[in-house]
């Protein structure tokens, strides 16, 4: 494969499954709810990533047990994809780390701007898998998509240089999110989503339960709230929705979808910890959901794109519920 090969454009025509996108957007919904209860916690940010995924750990295990096509037998997994399933969770591990420490550095919006950088990496992962130019609408929807996110970012990060520490974390946990997106999709050629999903979870505890307490911070929690909140909201109900719809949608759809994130964080940044909201944040917000109406009209929006980058998206219909 060669990047120079990209000269066709992706095709043929094919719609975006409404039930996937609904998932996805229902994903970035619950998801940008997570800096909330980080804030809220009285364990350290590292701790608070430990406890979401040991909390959420157990239901998810039980739901892929339930939902296990009954009668099939347990898939055989190589000393190769036991490798990549551990890289996967240290990427994961090292996500919510460095994103979780943001959290306390920055705004709510910024935080989950930067932390979703994965926008435009995925994508560009699933076009160059491809080999495949995106076409004219999903051009204009990604060249929106930036401009949305450069108005989003730029008026608090020139009003507040403070934020710098914590934005540059977050855009470190942006390309760790793209990078367990790659590994995620390679390992749904073996694995449906919820074992995908528990397996990955489980290799992330030691690397963050090891990293906050090197960090010295507090890991016994006196309010369980804010922790059991984070773990059915953000590992549940967003990651569960999430590795669903990286199944069936495009990465440039799955991308775009992730702008969602800081929208509705901008929003409860504004109801819950008076963080203004200015016309350029009002514009870029537009923009942002303009790129979105294109990429769902688009009659081609890159369906084979993600049957070439992600081989999820041939699994048998069992496979991704």
């Amino acid at each position: 494969m060669h990047p120079a090969a990209l000269n066709r454009k992706a095709s043929p025509p094919s719609s975006v499954p409404p039930l996937a996108l609904a998932a996805v957007v229902a994903a970035n919904v619950f998801l940008a709810f997570g800096p909330v209860f980080v804030r809220q916690a009285d364990v350290g940010p590292v701790a608070a990533a430990f406890w979401r995924m040991a909390l959420a750990l157990p239901l998810i295990a039980l739901a892929a047990w339930a939902t296990r096509p009954r009668g099939a037998p347990m898939p055989h997994l190589s000393g190769g994809a036991w490798l990549l399933i551990a890289a996967a969770g240290v990427a994961f591990a090292g996500d919510l780390g460095a994103w979780h420490i943001g959290i306390l550095h920055t705004t709510m919006a910024n935080a989950t701007l930067f932390g979703n950088c994965a926008t435009f990496i995925f994508p560009l992962y699933g076009f160059l898998m491809a080999r495949a130019w995106p076409t004219r609408t999903q051009g204009i929807a990604l060249l929106l998509a930036l401009a949305g996110t450069v108005l989003l970012m730029g008026r608090s990060y020139q009003l507040d240089p403070r934020h710098l520490v914590g934005d540059l974390l977050s855009v470190v946990a942006g390309v760790l999110y793209a990078i367990y997106f790659v590994m995620m999709s390679t390992i749904r050629r073996t694995l449906s989503p919820l074992p995908a999903l528990g397996l990955s979870s489980a290799a992330s505890l030691l690397p963050l339960l090891a990293l906050a307490l090197v960090l010295g911070e507090t890991v016994m929690p006196g309010n369980w709230t804010p922790l059991v909140t984070l773990a059915l909201m953000a590992q549940v109900a967003g990651q569960g929705c999430m590795i669903y719809a990286l199944g069936k949608l495009s990465p440039l759809v799955v991308g775009l979808a992730l702008l969602i994130q800081p929208v509705v964080a901008m929003a409860v940044g504004w109801i819950v910890f008076a963080e203004r909201l200015g016309a350029p944040d009002l514009v870029g917000i537009l923009m942002v959901a303009a790129a979105l109406v294109l990429v769902r009209r688009d009659p081609d929006p890159g369906r084979e794109v993600i049957g070439a980058a992600t081989p999820a998206a041939n699994l048998a219909p069992e496979e991704t519920r």
